[in-house]
């Protein structure tokens, strides 16, 4: 019963069915995991101005958003093309993919359901161009939702 129960989790790991989630369904998502994983309003804030303490919440937060956006496997690690087609904003995704590839090489795997090594390869991300436009973009968002 134990394989049958890994096998599915693993088969649902590479589902070929995967899609980017929309903004919705990343604030959906985000809700969730605050439920499951509380933040203080001071890692809030941070993490508003994309500052990501390490600190075990927002770890633990950070894995709970990729597992549920579906681009970390606590069976499988990262899916680096899942990255590439969600974060690709104006860039090619074979280049996204690349960076992608870039961090999950400087961080060995280890445990894969590990909060530690979720946290360092986001934080590598957040560091490349990918983090870059993603930051831009969210803060035009955020303009643009101030100014509405």
């Amino acid at each position: 019963m134990k394989l049958f129960l890994a096998l599915l989790a693993i088969v649902a790991c590479v589902s070929a069915e995967w899609q980017p989630k929309t903004a919705d369904e990343i604030k959906t998502i985000r809700a969730a995991c605050l439920q499951e994983v509380p933040l203080t309003e001071e890692q809030m804030n941070q993490m508003k101005s994309f500052k990501f303490p390490n600190e075990e919440a927002v770890r633990k937060y950070l894995m709970c958003t990729s597992v549920k956006m579906d681009i970390f496997c606590t069976h499988m690690g990262w899916h680096a093309d899942r990255i590439a087609k969600q974060f690709k904003m104006d860039m090619e995704e074979g280049d996204v993919q690349k960076l992608a590839e870039d961090c999950l090489s400087k961080h060995p795997k280890g445990d894969k359901a590990n909060d530690v090594y979720v946290y360092e390869v986001h934080s590598c991300l957040m560091d490349s161009e990918v983090g870059q436009k993603v930051k831009a973009y969210v803060k035009k968002r955020q303009e643009q939702m101030s100014h509405a």
